[in-house]
C-alpha cells in the first residue's frame, strides 16, 4: 500500500488568499515562539540550513531592490511563488525591499534575489532559496512494499522536452532493464515512446526510479527518496530547498554518468548488491525526515528572510 502525502490544492489556495487578510505577529515574536518549541540540536540544524539557503554576508549589503513586500499582495503568474513567499514575508514590514526571480531558475541573478532553484556551486550566493511552489514539488510517500518484492527494473515516466531527456530515451527506451514512457503528446518524439501516466503506486512496484532534471531539478526526487525504491540520476547541477547539492551518489541515490553510459552496469551492480541498496534507502529516507517538522520549516524560512532583510531591519532600528 502506498500513501501519498501532499497538500490539497483547493485548501492551499484558500489558505493563501486568506493570508492577505489576516494580521500577524512581528517576525521577532514569531521566531521566538518557534524557537521555544524546538530542542537545541534542532535549533543548530536550523542555523546550518539557513547558512546554506542564504549565503549573503555583510559585504553584500546594501543592494538595490526592485519590489517591496507589499507587492506580493498582488500576485501575478506564477501565483504560487507569490503565495509561498508572502507566507513568511508578511511577518516583516511591508515596505522592506526585495528582489525575486520566480519560475524555474537555472542562473544566478546579478542582485541578491529570492528564488526557488539555483545552480549548485560556490558562486551562487545571490540566489537565496525559499521553498517555493511547494504544493507541487514537496510530496512524500509512505511505501509499505519491501524493496526485495519490487521488480529489478528502472521505471521512468516524464515529459520529454529537454535534449538530455531525449538522449536518455533514445539510448534506453528498448533496454530490457528499463520501462520508459513519454507522457506529453505535444512535441512528442517517436509514437512508441508515448505511454499513459502511471500512479505513485505503479512507480513503486519497481526497485529503481529515473529522476532526470527537467527545466530545473527532478521534481519526483523528493517522493522517490522518501520511498523504498531508489532514485537513479546523474549528479545534480541544480538545487532547491531540498538541498540537492548535499546529496551523494552511492549514499542517497544511484549515480550515473552525465552521458548515461554506465546505466546498465550500475543497475546490474545494485541488483546484485541488495545490502547496499538498503543502505541507500535508509540514508535517503533519513535525509527526507529533516523536512517533515513544520515548526523547523517555518523557522528556517523566517530566518532566511530575516538575514535577507538585515539591511532594512538595521535601518528601521536606528
Amino acid at each position: 500500500m502506498v500513501k501519498v502525502l501532499k497538500k490539497n490544492k483547493f485548501l492551499y489556495y484558500i489558505h493563501s488568499y486568506l493570508m492577505y487578510c489576516v494580521s500577524v505577529k512581528e517576525y521577532q515574536e514569531q521566531i521566538r515562539t518557534l524557537e521555544t518549541k524546538l530542542a537545541n540540536h534542532q535549533l543548530r540544524e536550523v542555523e546550518e540550513r539557513v547558512k546554506y539557503y542564504n549565503q549573503l554576508d555583510k559585504s553584500d549589503f546594501p543592494f538595490s531592490t526592485s519590489h517591496k513586500i507589499k507587492d506580493l499582495k498582488k500576485p501575478k503568474s506564477p501565483t504560487t511563488y507569490y503565495h509561498d513567499t508572502y507566507e513568511y514575508a508578511r511577518f516583516f514590514d511591508e515596505n522592506f525591499g526585495l528582489n525575486f526571480t520566480f519560475g524555474d531558475v537555472v542562473h544566478v541573478p546579478e542582485i541578491p534575489s529570492i528564488v526557488k532553484s539555483r545552480p549548485v556551486g560556490d558562486h551562487n550566493k545571490n540566489s537565496v532559496l525559499l521553498n517555493l511552489d511547494k504544493a507541487r514539488h514537496f510530496i512524500w510517500v509512505k511505501d509499505n512494499r519491501p524493496f526485495h518484492e519490487k521488480k529489478n527494473m528502472l521505471i521512468g515516466r516524464g515529459a520529454i522536452y529537454q535534449e538530455h531527456r531525449y538522449r536518455f530515451y533514445e539510448k534506453f527506451f528498448r533496454h530490457p532493464l528499463c520501462n520508459l514512457g513519454q507522457v506529453n503528446k505535444t512535441g512528442a518524439k517517436p509514437d512508441e515512446w508515448l505511454k499513459p501516466k502511471i500512479s505513485f503506486a505503479g512507480h513503486l512496484e519497481y526497485k529503481f526510479i529515473l529522476c532526470l532534471q527537467g527545466n530545473d531539478v527532478a521534481s519526483n526526487l523528493k517522493w522517490v527518496m522518501s520511498s523504498n525504491s531508489i532514485a537513479v540520476m546523474p549528479k545534480p547541477t541544480l538545487e532547491t530547498w531540498f538541498m540537492e547539492g548535499k546529496l551523494e551518489g552511492g549514499k542517497h541515490y544511484i549515480e550515473i554518468k552525465d552521458d548515461y553510459s554506465d546505466l546498465e552496469d550500475q543497475l546490474n551492480y545494485y541488483i546484485s548488491n541488495v545490502d547496499e541498496c538498503l543502505k541507500i534507502i535508509r540514508n535517503a529516507n533519513a535525509f527526507c525526515t529533516q523536512f517533515y517538522h513544520q515548526d523547523i520549516e517555518d523557522l528556517c524560512s523566517l530566518k532566511v528572510l530575516e538575514k535577507y532583510f538585515a539591511r532594512f531591519i538595521s535601518e528601521k532600528t536606528v
